[in-house]
């Protein structure tokens, strides 16, 4: 985003993805995530976001620790951006009919991890590279960050319910839902990594 579908949307950081009952050799699939509590993760992360905001406008941290930081940053974005493009890339194919959804979901539900790995390291590192918290365009960069997480979280209900259509066309309105994800995953990844970019050269 993050996930810039996960499970079937491009790019967005996380998904459920889980292979289909065949492939287990017939067992059931896995219960989707009750609404309930992705809204409550979704107000949780909101919050944490918030609070690490907080804190990075009272830590002070030392060159050698700053240029660790910077480092680590950039790997997490290579991590999790990267993780998105592929996503992405095989959810394009299938929109345009040369994947089938299941590969799709297989690819996404593997890269998963490492979306959101990436975008909590970002997350994180960003604390000690001394953000200007008064700048508008590092406020519009941290409300990207939370589209990217929100909408992760948008792309795994989605991913759970394009699921039972792996091996059959999918509805036209969830097409619809999942090419909104991916477009919300590229504006934010994209648009954070450019200020981050705009920001270092200040």
């Amino acid at each position: 985003m993050p996930r810039s579908l996960a499970a079937a949307v491009p790019g967005s950081a996380g998904s459920p993805g889980r292979p289909a009952p065949a492939e287990h050799g017939g067992s059931a699939p896995h219960p989707p995530t009750p609404g309930w509590a992705l809204i409550l993760l979704g107000v949780f992360c909101s919050a944490a976001l918030a609070a690490l905001c907080w804190v990075a406008g009272h830590l002070h941290a030392d060159p050698p620790l700053r240029t660790a930081a910077r480092f680590v940053h950039l790997v997490a974005l290579v991590v999790g951006l990267g993780s998105v493009l592929a996503v992405d890339w095989f959810a394009l194919l299938w929109l345009l009919g040369r994947r089938r959804l299941a590969d799709v979901l297989r690819t996404a539900c593997t890269l998963q991890f490492p979306i959101w790995l990436g975008l909590a390291g970002l997350v994180v590192t960003g604390l000690f590279l001394h953000p200007d918290l008064a700048s508008p365009l590092t406020r519009i960069k941290l409300g990207l960050v939370l589209a990217i997480i929100l909408n992760g979280l948008h792309a795994h209900w989605l991913g759970q319910r394009l699921e039972r259509y792996r091996n059959a066309g999918a509805p036209r309105r969830l097409l619809v839902r999942s090419g909104a994800a991916a477009a919300v995953s590229q504006l934010g990844w994209w648009g954070a990594s450019l200020i981050g970019f705009l920001n270092s050269q200040s």
